[in-house]
This record gives C-alpha cells, sequence and structure tokens, in this order.
C-alpha cells in the first residue's frame, strides 16, 4: 500500500506494526485459544464425572502449559520472520555495495511502475542511491514489503501471548476457584466471553459485533461439544 502522504504512512507504518505483529495479533489470538481450550479441557473432565478438584487441577495445568506453549511459539516465529528479514536486508547490502549502478536503475524502474515520469524516476533513484542506508531502506520496502526499522519485537509478541491466554484460560475457571461447582456455570460464562471476545475482534476489523461474537460462539460450542462427549463416553466406559 502506497500513499503520497508520508503522516498518514507513518500511521500506516504504525498500525501494521501493532496488528500483524506487535502485540495486537498475538494478544487476541491467545486470549481465545486460552478460552477455547480450557473450556473444551473443563467440558471433557467434567462430562466425564471428575471432582471439582480434578477440573480446577486440569483447568490451572491446561492454563499454565498453554499459555507458556503460546509464548514459546510465538517468539520462535515472530524471531525466525525477523532473522529471515535481516538475512535479506544483508543481501540486498551486498547488492547495493557490489552493484550500484543497477540497483540505482531498478529503483528507476521501480518508481516508473508507479508512474513516475522516466526524467523524474532517474533523478529521484539518483537522489535515494547518493545516500546507502536510504537506498537500502527504500529498497527493502518495495521488494519485501517490509521495513527493518519496524519489526515486531519477539519479547513483546511472546508476553502478549502468554497474559492473554492465561486470561482467556481463566475464564471457565472462575466459577470453580470461587467455590460455585458447576459445570453449566463455568460453560455460561465462557459462552459470554466468546460473544464479547469474537465481536470486539470484528469491530477491531471492520465487520459487524454479531458476525465475530456468533463465530467464535460456534466454534467454542463446537470444540466444548466435542470434548463433553469424549469425556461422557470415556466416564460411561471406566
Amino acid at each position: 500500500m502506497t500513499t503520497d502522504n508520508p503522516v498518514r504512512a507513518e500511521a500506516h507504518g504504525h498500525q501494521h506494526k501493532d496488528v500483524s505483529g506487535g502485540w495486537l495479533r498475538p494478544a487476541v489470538f491467545g486470549a481465545m485459544d486460552g478460552l477455547v481450550t480450557n473450556v473444551s479441557l473443563i467440558a471433557g473432565v467434567g462430562g466425564g464425572g471428575g471432582s471439582p478438584h480434578t477440573i480446577v487441577l486440569t483447568g490451572l495445568a491446561g492454563l499454565a502449559a498453554g499459555a507458556f506453549s503460546m509464548a514459546a511459539g510465538e517468539y520462535v516465529s515472530v524471531s525466525s520472520q525477523n532473522e529471515l528479514v535481516y538475512s535479506e536486508v544483508a543481501k540486498e547490502r551486498r547488492e547495493l555495495e557490489v552493484n550500484a549502478a543497477a540497483e540505482q536503475a531498478e529503483l528507476a524502474g521501480m518508481l516508473r511502475a508507479r508512474g513516475v515520469s522516466p526524467a523524474t524516476a532517474r533523478q529521484a533513484a539518483a537522489e535515494i542511491s547518493a545516500h546507502p542506508e536510504k537506498a537500502l531502506a527504500v529498497h527493502t520496502l518495495e521488494e519485501l514489503g517490509v521495513d527493518p526499522g519496524e519489526l515486531p519485537s519477539p519479547v513483546v509478541a511472546a508476553g502478549a501471548s502468554l497474559a492473554s491466554f492465561a486470561a482467556g484460560a481463566l475464564v471457565p475457571l472462575l466459577p470453580y476457584l470461587f467455590g460455585a461447582h458447576i459445570l453449566g456455570l463455568a460453560l455460561g460464562l465462557a459462552a459470554v466471553a466468546a460473544v464479547v471476545g469474537g465481536g470486539m475482534v470484528a469491530r477491531l476489523t471492520g465487520r459487524p459485533f454479531w458476525l465475530g461474537a456468533v463465530r467464535q460462539l460456534a466454534l467454542g460450542a463446537i470444540a466444548a461439544g466435542v470434548t463433553y462427549a469424549i469425556g461422557l463416553g470415556v466416564g460411561h466406559v471406566s
């Protein structure tokens, strides 16, 4: 996406960073994953006739295991993505050092492809190429579609994923932790959280609240229903 307005471009860059790999994406996915994972575990153990103590133990173990697993996966994923970008940037830097003339001509060609006149494109390419770091940034953005200075932090992504997964996983456990050992209450609370969470995600992406709410509720209900059925079956056999 390109824009002639530098303020708009900067705002878009920060928005892209937050949504695609800063903290918002892992936080949203972590919360929804934690909610669905733990309500499914609780439904399965509860359906199998597990005691309240067993349900709490299972829920807390699922919360801890899932949160750390999500954090580790997010950290490795974002780190690997950044390392790949850094590798490509290093290759582009070498190209600019070894074959500066060809890279300048390539930049002029990219500008012409965007509708800039040939003379202006050549002049702009020459001015940009006179500053190696600026030229590297432009080539990287045009060819890789990323700004090396705006890459997401693996630590931030992992932390957001861990915290949000734990928060989502805690929701269906709350009744049991406060002494209300009622499976239906835990499932109902998780359903409310799914509606609110799914609806908020939908609003963030410009879609109707009800669409995200219904989708998240349906997905959570399917997962919990399957594990509840497994619990019933296994509990009956034993």
